[in-house]
């Protein structure tokens, strides 16, 4: 009977772990968007710094004011010498992902983003020559697939919005490959990931912003009917960005690795339906195929990852690099969303 009821609770805990998750992820990107398309706050850079302003703010309070996440102490050469180099790559790849959301609809952007793992396999391949198995590079052809689908039948298609969301999955491919070998030794969780990276993440972006965004701003606050409303708005959506990573951290230490995988790919389909709903952006039929095939084909990718780490290796044949082996290892190092942080 106690155990019975320690299931139960367990299977609670776990859904109310990936609705909440869900819940803050699409509310991220839904506000992202809805400051670009219905606010008229047309600059990606800027969203991106208050983003990480918030961020680095949030960080200092929890670890620092509050307590609520203990310190990862990282030697000060360290800082500069790792943790700058991935603060610059994080950097990047949030703005890439911005500036696609600012071109392209929510619906093509999650899919296109959903081509991370084929980047990453691709580029640990040429760049590192790293051994997959066949298995590896069979699961990927349907993503590939469903991309292609996806982007030719694609009725709001953007080629600098679509070409920012592909950059942006070679961001963020280059940023997991590095976090291998720069953080190494050190088991940063999210909360630490941005308490460390958002300073300088705002600090690299601050000036660009100011210098191509500046004129436009002030612009836009002395034109817009109701700028400190819109402000509010604008600023809430990075407070939220950074409560991300808290959902992000509560979910990782309440599902097994396999319903983390299968959650994360579900939660592309619900950005996307909700999206649709909000924006009513036109989808056609083999469009909404191609992103099924695409997010099926991550599902079965994160599938065979995860069977292949129950593998004991064979002697004399090179094993698959990185296979995750819990579910901490299957979420990036550096969390996207701040992964979709967009």
């Amino acid at each position: 009977m106690e155990e019975g009821v320690i299931c139960q609770w367990s299977v609670f805990r776990s859904l109310l772990a990936i609705l909440q998750w869900w819940a803050f992820n699409v509310t991220v990107i839904i506000i992202n968007k809805w400051i670009f398309q219905k606010l008229d706050f047309k600059f990606p850079l800027s969203v991106s710094c208050i983003h990480f302003i918030c961020s680095a703010i949030g960080g200092y309070v929890v670890i620092k004011v509050l307590k609520l996440k203990p310190l990862i102490t990282v030697d000060p050469t360290d800082r500069w010498r790792r943790i700058f180099p991935m603060s610059f790559v994080f950097c990047i790849n949030i703005v890439l992902g911005n500036v696609s959301l600012r071109y392209i609809p929510v619906s093509f952007m999650q899919t296109i983003k959903s081509f991370t793992p084929a980047t990453t396999v691709i580029l640990q391949w040429l760049v590192w020559r790293k051994y997959f198995e066949w298995r590896i590079w069979t699961s990927l052809i349907p993503i590939v697939g469903g991309i292609l689908l996806t982007s030719v039948t694609e009725l709001s298609f953007n080629v600098f919005g679509f070409c920012a969301a592909l950059f942006g999955c070679l961001a963020t491919s280059t940023k997991t490959i590095l976090a291998e070998s720069l953080l190494h030794g050190y088991k940063f969780d999210s909360i630490n990931t941005v308490y460390y990276m958002a300073p300088f993440a705002t600090m690299i972006l601050a000036i660009p912003a100011l210098l191509l965004e500046g004129n436009g701003v002030l612009e836009w606050l002395s034109t817009h009917p109701y700028p400190w409303s819109a402000l509010i708005i604008i600023f809430s959506s990075g407070v939220l960005a950074f409560c991300l990573n808290f959902s992000i951290f509560y979910v990782i230490h309440s599902t097994t690795a396999v319903t983390f995988n299968v959650a994360g790919n579900l939660k592309v389909a619900v950005a996307v339906l909700v999206s649709w709903l909000v924006f009513r952006n036109p989808i056609s039929y083999l469009n909404a195929v191609g992103c099924a095939v695409t997010l099926v084909g991550c599902t079965f990718y994160g599938y065979v990852r995860h069977m292949l780490s129950q593998q004991p290796p064979v002697l004399g044949t090179p094993r698959t690099p990185r296979t995750p082996r819990t579910k901490m290892e299957l979420l990036p190092l550096v969390n996207d969303k701040l992964d979709d942080k967009v």
